[in-house]
């Protein structure tokens, strides 16, 4: 079955530890049901978020979280057809995105708007490669 990877933006609408894990939860929950795998980094101004899986799966994804009214200003940044996953081994990993993502500044000033494709998958490729061993349920 052929795979693709997306990655959008969004702007969280209200933010806490709270908040952030019940996405967590739901997206395990789902990504799981519909093999899909991926991450978010997240943080109080961004949610940053790969999904990889089959199209259908992950189209239908995407449309819940347009839908979902914790992520306000959904932009899409990047579909394509992928052979093998980033994040295989995690229903959906999780980064705080402290220092290594835009910086608040960079993104108030455009840097969604602005970012390239290979910028996008650069931040995951490094949270990919951190070599972290996924949770249970992860």
């Amino acid at each position: 079955m052929p795979l693709i990877q997306f990655v959008y933006a969004s702007r969280p609408f209200g933010f806490d530890t709270a908040i952030l894990s019940n996405i967590l939860l739901d997206a395990r929950r789902l990504n799981d049901r519909d093999n899909i795998t991926g991450a978010l980094i997240a943080r109080s101004d961004l949610y940053l978020q790969l999904l990889e899986g089959p199209r259908d799966k992950v189209e239908a994804a995407y449309e819940r979280i347009r839908r979902d009214d914790r992520h306000v200003e959904v932009t899409p940044l990047l579909t394509r057809s992928i052979e093998k996953r980033l994040f295989p081994g995690w229903a959906m990993r999780d980064d705080p995105a402290q220092s290594w993502v835009w910086s608040i500044e960079a993104v108030r000033d455009g840097a969604i708007e602005r970012a390239t494709k290979e910028e996008v998958l650069g931040f995951f490729t490094q949270l990919a490669e951190k070599g972290v061993v996924p949770p249970r349920g992860g």
